[in-house]
């Protein structure tokens, strides 16, 4: 079996305790990650990546897929595995990667309407997770004519808004290897754990 590190064993046992769980947790189990007052953000320091494990933790729902003609919206998950209180605000930056770990075709595109939500402040507390939309179009892979070359991605790079370090939630998924054609879209961090379609 492949050595799993650090980061990615903590997000494997969050998604399985989410699972287990079930996704319909009350609203109260996340009231931690929920919108709150601009002055009591300024005081919270941003989450940031952290690839050795003690930061944000990010992994992709992939059993909560939702979507129809030619688009699939899936939960891109974001847990604080931090020791502290953190906030975020704003649009992550998504690109996939293939094993070797090179970006493959264009970063994903940002978007703020149904059923993405519009950019709010998110605080997590440590152990808590947000979400954001992310949306894979799979109908371009195959009728775009600027995918000519089509590959298989095997994770994504996820950077958290206003943060240049980034980690990686695995997902294996077709892609287009040149850029130009957008077969990703991903919306702003949203409160609370991402279910089907994105709703928690």
């Amino acid at each position: 079996m492949k050595y799993l590190p650090t980061a990615a064993r903590k997000i494997l046992a969050v998604a399985a305790a989410v699972a287990v769980a079930g996704l319909g947790a009350t609203s109260a189990a996340f009231a931690a990650a929920s919108s709150p007052p601009a002055r009591a953000a300024t005081a919270i320091p941003r989450c940031t990546a952290d690839p050795g494990g003690l930061g944000l933790g990010v992994w992709v729902a992939a059993n909560q897929g939702d979507g129809a003609a030619g688009t699939i919206y899936y939960p891109l998950e974001f847990t604080n595995f931090s020791g502290h209180t953190c906030y975020l605000r704003g649009f992550p930056g998504v690109s996939a990667l293939d094993r070797n770990g090179k970006q493959l075709g264009s970063p994903a595109r940002w978007e703020s309407f149904v059923p993405f939500g519009t950019p709010r402040t998110v605080i997590l507390a440590p152990g808590t997770t947000a979400h954001a939309i992310l949306a894979y179009h799979d109908a371009v892979i195959f009728t775009s004519p600027g995918c000519q070359g089509v590959s298989t991605a095997s994770e994504l790079r996820v950077y958290p808004p206003n943060k240049r370090t980034a980690t990686d939630a695995l997902f294996d998924f077709q892609v287009c290897t040149n850029p130009g054609p957008i077969y990703l879209s991903v919306g702003p961090i949203m409160p609370g754990v991402g279910g089907i379609a994105g709703n928690g």
